[in-house]
């Protein structure tokens, strides 16, 4: 009797989502024996998933002890439903794949977002949540926390690594030392990161509860990351689960968005400060400037100002890019930094965001240094040849 009820409770919901593009489930799925259970459980979920196309902080049933970790999964919620390939805003429709009693409050939610065209089915992703039970409603997180209850953790600082089996200490000791130097110069307050150590990132996206998203097909590293208050959470997926690839380059990124969206940032600024205290992909700095002198700069008819605007990659691809332009705002930011100190650095890098003609940019670097649109080719050749001389 009591099953016959769950169903007929299911199907008027199915058919309600269904018109609404809302969750789908399907009868032979199986939902808590209890139907007021049942029903508050698919409100909720009904709820978060609607929420989950706001901005992260709106999403009220998101756990509140768990939110900077589901904020992370919400990410990936974005867009979902959006098919470029068939021109449709609403192709993808969230299915509800399966719930699992995790123990007397706490469910398991497995849901798919799966398009249909000419009886062909289309999967975008597969998704894993928590649903916890909490008087008559649910809340939701993402699996990350119970996924890595069993991990190890270190501290530097106020940086904070989980990781599985084993650790870098040397790693963990370096990155502390130089997070510690470019959060001086940003001025970090009681900022607090914490880091999860994963091999790749298939096993970053099942760590916080993505089992497959189309969009990563044939992608092997990443590292994804959500900010909350004085909280930032980092899921390195780039051959890290020891934290045996530190990258100084990412470092400055990491610390900068501390303090402001890098959104915010002029990208340029923000990337030339990478190259000048990071280096790139392995390379230091003045590894990435001597293959840029090589390259570009051996060209004495370099238009400076066309690069800004068309830029050049003189890296060996495109994966692993690097931008002349990033290379010449970081010999700005260097003479920046030697004349005027960090705040003139920090200056430029708030002109503004990227954009067509660089108007913004070159009224505050003309305010900061006298360079003009008139003078920059001049001024940037006078850089290179000073960098040149260097020891």
């Amino acid at each position: 009797m009591k099953f016959k009820l769950i169903v007929l409770l299911i199907l008027p919901v199915f058919f309600t989502f269904a018109q609404t593009h809302e969750l789908i489930i399907q009868p032979h799925i199986r939902l808590p024996q209890d139907s007021v259970t049942s029903q508050l459980l698919i409100e909720a979920l009904n709820g978060f998933l609607e929420a989950a196309a706001k901005p992260n902080e709106e999403n009220t049933w998101v756990l509140e002890s768990q939110k900077i970790e589901t904020h992370i999964l919400l990410d990936e919620f974005k867009d979902i439903e959006k098919s470029k390939a068939f021109s449709d805003d609403n192709f993808y429709k969230p299915y509800l794949n399966n719930v699992i009693a995790l123990n007397e409050n706490q469910y398991l939610i497995q849901l798919s977002y799966i398009g249909v065209k000419d009886t062909v089915s289309h999967l975008r992703a597969a998704f894993e949540l928590i649903a916890h039970q909490m008087n008559d409603t649910f809340k939701f997180s993402s699996p990350l926390l119970r996924n890595t209850r069993n991990w190890k953790t270190t501290e530097v600082n106020n940086n904070i690594f989980h990781y599985e089996e084993n650790i870098n200490e040397d790693h963990v000791n370096t990155f502390g030392k130089l997070a510690a130097k470019f959060d001086e110069k940003l001025k970090v307050g009681d900022q607090v990161t914490e880091f999860y150590c994963t091999e790749n990132l298939t096993s970053l996206l099942k760590l916080m509860g993505v089992n497959y998203r189309l969009d990563y097909n044939g992608v092997r590293k990443a590292n994804f990351s959500s900010t909350l208050d004085n909280r930032k959470l980092i899921i390195l997926g780039n051959d890290n689960a020891t934290f045996q690839n530190m990258d100084e380059h990412d470092l400055w990124h990491d610390r900068l968005s501390l303090v402001i969206s890098r959104r915010k940032v002029n990208k340029p600024i923000d990337e030339a400060c990478a190259y000048l205290y990071g280096g790139s992909w392995g390379m230091t700095w003045e590894e990435v400037f001597n293959q840029f002198d090589e390259k570009i700069a051996s060209n004495k008819k370099t238009d400076w100002m066309k690069i800004k605007e068309e830029p050049v990659n003189f890296g060996e691809s495109r994966a692993t890019h690097l931008m002349a332009d990033y290379v010449v705002n970081a010999l700005i930011v260097q003479s920046i930094e030697k004349e005027k100190g960090f705040e003139g650095v920090w200056q430029l890098l708030n002109c503004g965001p990227y954009e067509k003609g660089n108007g913004n940019y070159y009224s505050a670097l003309q305010q900061l240094t006298g360079i003009s649109k008139e003078n920059y080719n001049k001024a940037v050749w006078k850089l290179i040849k000073e960098e040149r001389q260097l020891p």
